[in-house]
């Protein structure tokens, strides 16, 4: 990520300054927001709204869904948008389906700032599988102390394995009751660093982790602390994607936005 304090910040003309949307709610959309702000870039942050508190970001804030692909091709046309970036969760499969959808139907260029995703290391004991379904049905059998570290839009699906003691993380406390008969809900917001993570398997006598492949920083740590446990990972790969330009570093989407280059490779994910 570039920074701010001791490297000198791209700037766009004024003859051809965008107007950009950013989708956003993830760590890289807010470093991505402080450069458009300190940028002098006009720019507006988007929040799906599924987080209570959200962070408060340096540029204009709206929260809520557009209504379908038709609602954000009418923001984009209304507001004048020049410029459309994706930096929403790897998981946000939906979201960004839409926004490839949405840019190509009101001709906006667009690119998604996202992370890259996280791989086995030596030590690690992965089971990986294709979705949410197909890891519902890999905790068939017996009883075992599990870590859902998946948020909460997923948790109704696991009510399918009631056998076993879970273990949720949730960023806020929840709204209405867990649908998991055995259950412990921890609430944190990330990032998370090794030692918490090591301290928060042990106390809860973690047999199993379930994982989203997010990538990034702000949540491998539980990934690392499984590693030194030697406690297996159940990681569920991230969804496919139709093709779009993607790249990982808001120098890139600078470059972008300031000269009209097109970094990264066109690539479904």
């Amino acid at each position: 990520m570039p920074d701010l304090h001791h490297k000198p910040l791209p700037r766009v003309s004024p003859k051809h300054a965008p107007n950009v949307l950013v989708l956003g709610g993830t760590t890289e959309a807010g470093a991505l927001a402080q450069v458009l702000a300190a940028s002098s870039i006009r720019a507006c942050y988007s929040y799906a709204g599924r987080v209570q508190t959200p962070r408060p970001q340096p540029l204009p804030t709206r929260v809520g869904g557009f209504g379908g692909v038709d609602g954000l091709v009418r923001y984009l046309a209304d507001e004048r948008i020049t410029h459309l970036i994706d930096a929403t969760h790897p998981f946000a499969a939906r979201m960004s389906a839409n926004a490839i959808a949405a840019a190509r139907q009101a001709g906006v260029p667009l690119i998604a700032l996202t992370r890259p995703a996280w791989t086995a290391q030596a030590g690690d004991r992965w089971q990986t599988v294709a979705d949410m379904p197909s890891a519902v049905a890999a905790l068939g059998g017996a009883p075992r102390r599990v870590l859902l570290a998946l948020g909460r839009m997923h948790l109704a699906e696991f009510a399918a394995q009631p056998q076993h003691h879970y273990v949720l993380r949730l960023v806020d406390p929840p709204a209405a009751p867990i649908p998991l008969p055995d259950h412990h809900v921890v609430v944190d917001r990330g990032p998370f660093d090794v030692a918490g993570d090591l301290a928060l398997l042990q106390r809860h006598r973690i047999e199993l982790v379930v994982s989203k492949n997010a990538g990034g920083e702000g949540a491998s740590a539980k990934l690392a602390a499984a590693r030194q446990l030697g406690v297996p990972v159940l990681m569920v790969q991230r969804p496919v994607l139709p093709a779009r330009t993607e790249v990982h570093e808001v120098d890139a989407v600078l470059a972008w936005l300031g000269h009209g280059a097109t970094p990264g490779v066109a690539r479904g994910v």
